[in-house]
């Protein structure tokens, strides 16, 4: 890559954005201040190489222009003698060195442009180097302040205290899980003393059953038997004795 090119790849480059995408900014930005120090040094060496270049092409262009004149003035002098060799030998000499001429300001012309834009490139390099590195420290602590300030704010996205809604609505869900569990067990609770009541009548009529049948008594159709109280009993015997008194 020419000195041209790499000075045209570092001014173009975006700090900030070199910045934001590298992984150690700090070290990028340094390693960048390095590229410019040093294409800077070379880009300087350069262009007075090619302004000592431009000098010389200068210097050739005036020796043949000089020459040029030179020739056409013994040209003249040979004509003027009647010596048309001499002349023939001087215009041709003199030919030469327009031709010469002619390819030197090409040369020379292509050389001042050259020299003018590596100038221009190397005075925005060098002002670009002064403004980066006068900004380093101050570019390095803005990239560490957006990424600490990123890291914070996803943080806050994925654990965010500030919206306590979500450790509510699970405590809720755990409240109501409980709360159904206990409302299974006192239902589960409330089956088995049903089912021991019931329990305890059946086992009513099987001793009165049995009763029965150790009295030698049997036992009524459909198999339930009617227990009657004590107070009931008495009532029904004096109901007796008194309708036998009256007959």
């Amino acid at each position: 890559m020419g000195i041209m090119d790499r000075l045209s790849r570092l001014l173009s480059a975006n700090v900030n954005d070199l910045i934001d995408r590298a992984e150690d900014p700090e070290k990028m930005l340094d390693q960048l201040l390095r590229d410019m120090q040093s294409n800077t040094t070379t880009a300087r060496a350069q262009v007075a190489a090619m302004i000592a270049q431009e000098k010389e092409l200068e210097a050739d262009l005036g020796e043949v222009r000089r020459l040029s004149q030179e020739w056409d003035q013994k040209a003249r002098r040979a004509v003027d003698a009647g010596k048309d060799d001499l002349a023939r030998e001087a215009l041709r000499r003199k030919r030469d060195n327009d031709e010469n001429g002619r390819v030197y300001e090409q040369q020379l012309q292509i050389q001042e442009s050259t020299v003018a834009k590596l100038k221009d490139q190397l005075r925005q390099l060098e002002s670009k180097y002064q403004a980066t590195l006068g900004q380093r420290d101050t570019l390095i602590a803005r990239q560490r302040r957006a990424k600490s300030q990123t890291q914070v704010a996803q943080s806050l996205t994925v654990f965010s205290p500030l919206d306590p809604s979500s450790e509510l609505d699970l405590m809720e869900r755990r409240i109501r899980g409980s709360e159904a569990k206990v409302a299974a067990l006192t239902e589960l609770g409330d089956e088995s003393y049903d089912a021991q009541f019931r329990e305890l009548g059946e086992d009513t009529d099987i001793e009165a059953q049995l009763a029965m049948l150790k009295g030698g008594e049997a036992l009524p159709a459909g198999g339930g038997v009617a227990v009657l109280g004590v107070g009931d009993g008495g009532e029904a015997d004096g109901g007796s004795e008194r309708s036998g008194a009256g007959i």
